[in-house]
């Protein structure tokens, strides 16, 4: 079965995963069964995802009605009539060996020849659940992440005996509903996602216990100077201490002293009301000296200058060390791992990625340090991290690594936060691939804005397209984290990146679908031209951060809208709608989702059918004329219209019209 052939998919289970997955693929067209042991389960999943399809149409994210979608979902507690006539099953019961075993046991029973059994755990053995059937070739893990709606990744895990054909399937399955799914192809622990997950929490873990940093101290650090979303002990509050510690435990892992203390205190995180903080409430208190713990009530309390001093290279180079694991056992290539943990964990970059820019042997020299100071196992280096550095290979900047870059210097090369292509016709289409930060512009993203624009050969291009990976935002505005390490004349080098696409010889396109807000509306600004979705939003909420906008947002926005719409904007700091960005004239066009890329198209062909020098010298006079007097602009455009009236362009744009065909420019 391909995923093609897929039609009736049935999830077992109707908690928070179950119900989450039966929605994502009733949303992508599917029917659906939802199956549970209890009607009060298959009732209570059935509202939960009424109640969130109803969200979802409120906000417009939704291509039909919300009860068109939930029409084509069917709740049964019977499991052989759930499973009678489906092509895919997706079990998403609870995290129990013995309960998933129980259930493919069934389903080898009752489900039809060829259709595709899944499971959604998210550590378990899939060669295990498969060795109690009689079809393991069929079986296949399928690892959405919580909650299914809002998170894009899925790890898609060969068992020991599954078939190309079935994990090619489950991955096409995934593609359809809009996920990004990565292939697994060994059954290890973990997977790939909390594999490299495990030593963010276990490290600072072990670090606290032995009174070598504390908890502010680990969390300051690793979300203000080293840009994740979280730190490690509040995302561990976040998603239960007592999670991580049966994971460890089953694993036959040690356990950290304070992580065990926890769990014996029954001091779980927020499901308790206290847990590496305290969030019952209350006056602010000093912090616990002894580990940093937080014992006023106020919950997460660490402040960016907490984390000065601790040291993060620690906690990196044991997922960097997980990570060369994986790639060594053949488990996933770097690109998989880094997608894996960008989009599942919504870290800053991917972790191969970050080893390549710290330097794989300095990553290597770290973990031998720490061997041989601790004589712990856990510091020991994998044989393939130790591989690659003996051959050389130690980064970014010493050629071969995890990841390859450039290309001998000759052009544009591998990017770590944008992708592009350069068709054959000249269209260079760029996305900002963060889809994780709603494609937050960092420095590090800008560079590679600039860097592509300056290194691209300019006679092969004819137009230029800005898009945001995702389907949240073109850019919802400046990576904060990002910047976190900069002072403020480091500033003054992102507009230069603006100017760089305004600059640009060919034009440009800004497709807007989702926010697009402060730095990224100053992008879009930068751009020629600006489509967007009706759904899409604007603004510059920069002065609700005591700032104003940069990258030439206020003279932009003062040039484009004129003074009153241009200070609401910046003074009030609100976002409009695409309807009233297209009033005001801040876009070309506000259009419906399903015309959206129709539209680029007809924009995009314009530009590439047009004549390249005319083009060219169009925009340079428009540009440089604003900012000119009158009489000097008129000046500049007679120029270029006498310069222009020499090339072959012109002449074959003359030929066509007199001839009646539509003209071949060449850019002569």
């Amino acid at each position: 079965m391909t995923g093609t052939d897929i039609e009736r998919v049935t999830v077992l289970g109707a908690g928070n995963m179950g119900h989450g997955i039966a929605e994502v693929a009733a949303i992508a067209g599917y029917d659906v069964t939802m199956r549970d042991v209890e009607e009060g389960f298959v009732a209570d999943g059935y509202e939960n995802v009424e109640w969130s399809l109803e969200k979802l149409a409120g906000k417009g994210r939704l291509e039909e009605s919300a009860a068109d979608v939930l029409g084509r979902i069917d709740t049964t507690v019977e499991l052989e009539s759930a499973v009678a006539d489906t092509d895919l099953v997706i079990e998403a019961v609870p995290e129990r060996m013995d309960l998933k075993r129980e259930v493919f046991i069934d389903l080898d029973e009752f489900a039809p020849d060829g259709a595709i059994l899944a499971s959604n755990t998210s550590s378990l053995s899939i060669t295990e659940m498969a060795g109690v059937t009689s079809r393991p070739e069929d079986v296949v893990g399928m690892h959405f992440f919580n909650p299914p709606v809002k998170m894009d990744l899925v790890e898609v895990i060969y068992g020991d005996r599954t078939s190309d054909d079935t994990a090619e399937a489950a991955y096409e399955f995934a593609q359809s509903l809009g996920k990004t799914p990565i292939y697994v192809r060994k059954d290890v622990r973990g997977f790939v996602v909390n594999t490299v997950l495990g030593p963010f929490g276990d490290e600072p873990a072990w670090m606290v216990s032995n009174d070598e940093a504390t908890i502010r101290e680990v969390d300051a650090a690793m979300v203000h100077r080293r840009g994740y979303p979280m730190g490690p002990f509040e995302l561990m509050d976040l998603t239960g201490i007592d999670v991580g510690y049966h994971v460890r435990k089953e694993s036959g892992r040690a356990i950290p002293p304070i992580m065990a203390e926890k769990v014996e205190n029954e001091e779980l995180g927020r499901k308790t009301g206290r847990g590496y903080y305290n969030y019952e409430g209350g006056e602010t208190s000093e912090m616990s000296q002894a580990d940093g713990e937080a014992v006023d009530g106020a919950g997460v309390n660490y402040e960016p200058g907490d984390g000065e001093g601790f040291d993060t290279l620690r906690i990196e180079a044991r997922m960097v060390n997980e990570a060369a694991r994986l790639v060594g056992e053949g488990v996933a290539r770097p690109d998989e791992i880094d997608t894996g943990v960008r989009l599942g964990l919504g870290f800053p970059e991917g972790i191969c990625r970050r080893a390549d820019e710290i330097g794989l042997d300095v990553i290597l020299d770290k973990l031998e340090t720490l061997r041989e100071e601790t004589g712990d196992d856990r510091f020991e280096p994998d044989d393939y991290l130790v591989e690659l550095v003996e051959a050389g290979t130690t980064g970014e900047d010493t050629g071969a690594r995890f990841h390859e870059y450039g290309n001998d210097g000759d052009g544009p090369g591998d990017y770590r936060f944008l992708n592009y292509d350069l068709t054959e016709d000249g269209l260079l289409a760029v996305e900002l691939d963060r889809p994780e930060r709603m494609n937050a512009l960092s420095a590090d993203l800008l560079g590679e804005i600039d860097d592509l624009l300056a290194s691209v050969d300019v006679d092969e291009v004819r137009c230029v397209t800005f898009d945001g990976a995702g389907d949240r935002a073109f850019s919802a505005g400046a990576d904060i984290g990002g910047f976190a390490d900069a002072t403020p004349t480091d500033f003054m080098d992102v507009t230069p990146t603006f100017e760089t696409v305004n600059d640009f010889e060919r034009p440009t396109i800004a497709k807007v679908d989702g926010y697009c807000l402060g730095a990224g509306l100053e992008l879009a600004l930068a751009c020629d031209l600006r489509i967007a979705t009706e759904g899409s939003e604007f603004g510059s909420p920069e002065i609700r951060l005591g700032l104003i906008p940069g990258g030439g947002g206020t003279q932009r926005l003062l040039r484009l809208l004129g003074e009153t719409r241009a200070k609401e904007l910046v003074f009030r700091g609100n976002r409009i709608d695409a309807d009233r960005a297209a009033e005001w004239g801040l876009i070309n066009r506000a259009v419906p989702d399903d015309e959206f890329e129709s539209v680029v198209s007809e924009f995009v062909d314009d530009l590439l059918d047009g004549p390249p020098i005319g083009l060219k010298v169009a925009k340079k006079v428009m540009n440089e004329g604003e900012d000119a007097s009158l009489d000097a602009a008129l000046a500049m455009e007679s120029q270029g219209f006498g310069l222009l009236m020499g090339t072959d362009d012109v002449r074959e744009g003359t030929a066509a019209f007199r001839e009646d065909h539509d003209p071949e420019f060449m850019g002569e």
